[in-house]
């Protein structure tokens, strides 16, 4: 059951299904119209919407502005082995931001949607870093 939901704007919901599902293991929970589409990895709802002047997620701002993909924000995704996941993802002509970064935590990359769009991939490196450990904290009240 996720727990968070993150929504991003992109160009092509059926393109931005195939991404998700095929290449990082997202689950289609629901597709009820063109710009539309809730995806599920684990605690993580992720929301697709394109601009769409009629309504939704997708509908320009009060002032006319339209939304687009893009920007700097991003979610992250834990992964065991980010040197093979990488070299996958490159094999099937994903495009990525940047080559493998290690910070104090761990090992991390950008890669982007068909819409350009950030998703990051990280491998942790120290105990603290990982998912599952923050899990078994956040039960214990800590």
């Amino acid at each position: 059951m996720a727990t968070v939901q993150v929504r991003y704007i992109v160009n092509d919901v059926d393109k931005a299904i195939q991404f998700y599902t095929r290449h990082l293991g997202f689950t289609l929970v629901m597709h009820p119209a063109p710009p539309f589409a809730m995806l599920s990895l684990n605690d993580l709802r992720l929301v697709l919407s394109a601009p769409n002047p009629s309504g939704g997620g997708g509908q320009p701002m009060p002032d006319g502005t339209q939304q687009t993909p893009g920007g700097w924000n991003r979610f992250a995704i834990e992964i065991k082995d980010i040197s093979n996941k990488v070299d996958e993802l490159r094999k099937a002509g994903v495009h990525f931001r940047n080559d493998i970064v290690t910070g104090a935590g761990g090992k991390q990359i950008i890669v982007e949607d068909p819409s350009g769009n950030p998703i990051e991939l990280f491998e942790p490196l120290v105990p603290e870093a990982r998912l599952d450990k923050q899990k078994e904290k956040n039960r214990s009240g800590l």
